[in-house]
């Protein structure tokens, strides 16, 4: 005879199963939406994503499903369930109790408005004129503090919301950090400004067709041991990547740009982040709250690893700079191994984060960390955003964007309500660069295989050490058991300086 906890198991297992499944479907209209949908489909998908929504959250608050749950947290029966058991039930636990916080109503009005707003900031962008996304970006920050209404963590509102992207987080530690980042990083910038090398670099007008483009993509991403019949690339404004099941991730990129190495590392980037979603642990995890990483933050190091630490080595060039010469046809001829290195690396203050430079990278997420957490502590409106962004990008790059388009428009993020997931971004290259290092001491041949194109020990090595986990752990407790140590920008820093004041000084 089985007994109330047996049941209560069978019972939260089986609720879960079907939260994936739903979230799968979700996953499947906001891919569809972003790649293929025609553009007259956006006033019923809204209401298709809305109904979605509001149909799992009510799965997820019922008073049953958390009736079950908690009668698993009681600590009498908890202490006799099996290891695997207790992660699910207590991390469940955790991710009800917050969702039973906000009314189905504002799930319902969230998903409609948030459907809506995505296509008014393509529309803005594509015609450069903010005017038509404010009023939909007002009521997303309307929203944004409602909901924090309803979580109220302690602190500041943006605590509310850094917490769903990355557990544990507050804007004061952001605050302490990034501020150290960002000075480290200006003082980089600088010695590179002032130098003879930056002075001297010249743009390449290298031009890869379309074709060519997608041919490089696709090399690579087999290259990265990605399978076809488990993932796929297609195209987007912004590039993205997306799980509709265990075996079912899709990437995306852009063959728009003029630079060709945009369609490539945005593909070597969202590869990273497919990697790690097909390893998300399986057996009695498999479409648990445990089978997800535990932070944006964490996800981000993945992408971030393999586009920079990997991609933009000189060891990955050794291997690809062959490829790329043969495709270039005669544009390369001129362009020697040393000065394609150099290019790929190349640090030039730019408008567009996705098309930011390593080193000059993060400085664009904490400009949008600012922003966002004076968005929600209602020391900056909506309509001021196009000014404090240009003066903040004057401040930190020395740079003013000459159109909305190359400024304040060019991210979707908070057309999707997501307020507090830029700093993530940051979060994730000094994740990368703590793992990459580790990985270098535990595996000394690492450098020589990135030569050879070999990397199947790398993605051992990270299934091992981060992967296999999922929720089971923190971020910051999955790189502390994996590097020694947790979050430390410190070492990101001299990963900066090492790689390149060599390069310029």
């Amino acid at each position: 005879m089985k007994s109330s906890s047996d049941e209560s198991l069978k019972f939260i297992y089986k609720q879960q199963k079907e939260l994936s499944v739903i979230g799968g479907i979700g996953a499947l209209l906001g891919w569809d939406q972003m790649t293929y949908m025609p553009e007259k489909g956006a006033m019923e998908r809204s209401e298709q994503t809305a109904l979605l929504s509001a149909f799992a959250h009510k799965r997820v608050v019922s008073d049953e499903f958390w009736n079950n749950i908690t009668h698993l947290c009681n600590e009498s029966v908890l202490s006799n369930l099996k290891a695997e058991d207790q992660h699910v039930v207590k991390r469940l636990y955790k991710d009800v109790e917050k969702s039973r916080k906000v009314p189905e109503d504002f799930v319902t009005r969230s998903a409609k408005i948030t459907t809506m707003a995505y296509p008014a900031w393509q529309q803005a962008r594509n015609k450069n004129d903010f005017s038509i996304f404010q009023p939909h970006l007002e009521k997303i920050i309307d929203l944004q503090k409602e909901y924090c209404g309803y979580i109220q963590l302690p602190g500041p509102r943006y605590d509310s919301l850094l917490d769903d992207y990355e557990e544990g987080m507050t804007t004061d530690i952001l605050r302490n950090e990034f501020t150290k980042l960002k000075k480290n990083i200006k003082n980089i910038l600088d010695k590179i400004l002032a130098s003879k090398t930056f002075e001297q670099q010249q743009d390449f007008s290298l031009k890869f067709s379309k074709e060519i483009q997608q041919q490089l993509c696709h090399h690579i991403f087999k290259q990265m041991n990605l399978p076809d019949d488990a993932s796929r690339i297609d195209e987007s404004t912004h590039p993205f990547t997306t799980s509709l099941g265990t075996d079912d991730v899709r990437i995306t990129t852009n063959f728009d740009r003029e630079n060709p190495l945009f369609s490539f590392f945005s593909t070597v980037h969202e590869s990273g982040h497919a990697l790690y979603e097909l390893g998300m642990p399986t057996g009695k995890y498999k479409d648990t709250v445990i089978a997800d990483s535990p932070s944006l933050g964490l996800h981000e190091s993945q992408s971030r690893f393999w586009e920079n630490m990997i991609a933009r080595s000189k060891s990955f060039w050794e291997f690809y700079y062959p490829e790329f010469k043969k495709l270039a046809g005669s544009q390369m001829d001129s362009v020697s191994f040393e000065k394609w290195y150099r290019y790929v690396n190349t640090v030039k203050p730019s408008f567009i984060r996705v098309e930011a430079d390593e080193l000059t990278y993060c400085l664009h997420v904490i400009l949008r960390f600012e922003i966002e957490s004076a968005l929600m502590e209602e020391k900056l409106t909506v309509s001021e955003l196009p000014q404090a962004w240009n003066e903040k990008m004057q401040d930190f790059l020395g740079i003013t964007p000459p159109t909305d388009k190359e400024g304040v428009l060019q991210d979707m993020h908070w057309s999707g309500g997501s307020i507090g997931y830029f700093p993530t971004y940051a979060l994730g290259s000094i994740y990368a660069a703590q793992l990459f290092d580790q990985l270098i001491k535990d595996n000394p041949d690492t450098i020589e295989r990135i030569k050879k194109g070999e990397y199947s020990s790398i993605i051992s090595w990270l299934r091992t050490h981060v992967h296999q986990y999922g929720r089971m752990m923190t971020a910051e407790e999955i790189v502390k058991k994996t590097c020694g140590q947790g979050l430390n920008s410190n070492q990101f820093t001299s990963y900066l300086e090492e790689k390149y004041l060599d390069l310029y000084l």
